[in-house]
């Protein structure tokens, strides 16, 4: 019988994709059908939830086999990640008039990410205090206990690195190794190794400019065919999204959000108020807003499905230039810093959350001046190379909670609602990159305003 139920699923799916390539064949524009994606796969985890139950052994080998059109498309999406961070941050310096342009939009995009991280810490102040959490209210069962143990020997990793050494992790020491992601920094150090490469191309054309024109066409050339890729594998986005929420919704745990609903909605409440802050830093810089909004929503969905920063990379990247009118080179240094540095959500609100609701339970007055002064210096400086994939937030939280000498076991509490958190949280990191290479490009006078306020330009290549 399981037999059964599990090739019905799976026809059900095959038919939701049937669905989706008919829309794309009759030109229905890419944000509709990353939407439709969206719904359907809303509908599809319910069924399955309501039918079978999230744990199930039908539920899981549905999964199993739905993962192959959510997890294999963001698989797809992290092999272009490195290949589109290193050309583009190459052609984006090479296309520099000054290399003095590279200091200043480096300074405005890592102001702006650390900046609104340490607004993003304040605002979780708030919310936990405004919600009451405390962690000593949160029974923890064997799940629990286990996630706090594996903490613990987690944070052993973690917690002997000082600021420096911190920092002298995102130096590419082998940058081929970098270019695996073998590291949490790797995207930083490519991006760095790319820089240098970039830098002493523009040395070369002044001495030897015939080789320099020789490498330069060559770059071009990797660029036009690595970014046809992206558009290739971007126009799967709406059969990913279908298959990542509904294995997302078909096991999400209803008993422990329930258990745990005032954690979760405190949590929304802070993502909610981050993301108006963002628009209203957009707004103070003389854009419109809403105009906005209607941009980045393809980009957050499927942020919001895949719960990763990192694999978001080429959709955020086309968004912003495309759609946003943001300058080619600010929008690749944008998102490749964003993915690790200053993440709102994951490095901002979460861990400043956890350090309210955990220091009553070792005697410590969360509205105290100095553990709250202290509380946002240590989030903003730990925002630095947080990992942009699943986890990123653990790794934070890690990090503050430990120097803020609060037990990081208590943080394990949280597991049965970190997935359905961590999707708002993802969400709010990529609107932060995408909001600091707006601002950057509107600051530096590099922004297309035509393009930002066309309500039509959109990813037109994805669309067909």
């Amino acid at each position: 019988m399981d037999t059964f139920f599990l090739l019905l699923n799976i026809a059900i799916l095959l038919g939701f994709i049937f669905v989706l390539i008919r829309m794309q064949q009759k030109h229905v524009s890419f944000s509709k059908r990353v939407f439709t994606g969206l719904g359907l796969g809303v509908l599809l985890g319910v069924y399955l939830q309501l039918v079978f139950g999230a744990d199930s052994n039908v539920v899981s080998q549905t999964s199993d086999w739905y993962n192959i059109a959510g997890r294999g498309y963001v698989r797809l999406l992290m092999m272009i990640v490195i290949p589109l961070v290193m050309v583009s941050i190459i052609q984006s310096i090479i296309n520099l008039e000054k290399s003095s342009e590279l200091g200043k939009i480096s300074l405005w995009i890592i102001g702006i990410l650390v900046g609104t991280t340490a607004v993003a810490a304040l605002v979780g102040i708030g919310s936990s205090l405004l919600f009451g959490l405390d962690a000593g209210e949160i029974e923890a069962g064997q799940a629990e206990q286990d996630r706090g143990l594996y903490l613990e020997d987690t944070l052993t990793e973690v917690a002997d690195l000082s600021t420096p050494q911190k920092i002298l992790e995102f130096l590419p020491a082998n940058p081929f190794l970098d270019m695996t992601g073998d590291r949490a920094t790797s995207t930083i150090a490519v991006v760095i190794f790319s820089a240098i490469v970039g830098i002493a191309v523009l040395g070369v054309r002044r001495k030897q400019p015939e080789q320099a024109a020789i490498f330069i066409k060559g770059i071009n050339a990797v660029y036009a065919v690595v970014m046809r890729i992206v558009t290739l594998v971007l126009r799967l986005t709406p059969i990913g999204i279908l298959g990542l929420m509904a294995t997302t919704v078909a096991q999400t745990d209803v008993a422990g959000i329930l258990e745990l609903g005032k954690f979760v909605l405190a949590s929304y409440v802070a993502l909610g108020v981050m993301f108006v802050i963002h628009l209203i830093l957009i707004g103070a810089f003389g854009l419109n807003p809403m105009t906005y909004l209607k941009k980045v929503i393809p980009v957050l969905g499927f942020a919001f499905t895949s719960r990763s920063s990192a694999g978001t990379i080429p959709l955020n990247i086309s968004a912003q230039k495309n759609s946003l009118g943001v300058d080619e080179g600010v929008a690749n240094m944008s998102v490749s810093f964003g993915a690790t540095i200053g993440q709102n959500g994951c490095a901002g609100i979460y861990p400043a959350m956890l350090a309210v609701m955990i220091a009553p339970s070792v005697g410590i007055d969360p509205l105290s001046p100095g553990f709250l002064i202290q509380l946002v210096l240590i989030v903003a400086i730990s925002s630095f190379g947080v990992a942009g994939v699943g986890g990123g937030a653990t790794f934070a939280a890690l990090i503050v909670l430990s120097s803020m000498n609060l037990p990081v076991a208590l943080a394990g509490l949280l597991i049965s609602v970190e997935p359905l958190i961590d999707m708002g949280r993802t969400a709010l990191n990529v609107n932060g990159s995408m909001t600091s290479g707006t601002l950057t490009s509107r600051v530096l006078k590099k922004l297309n305003t035509e393009r930002f306020n066309d309500k039509n330009a959109v990813e037109k290549d994805i669309a067909v």
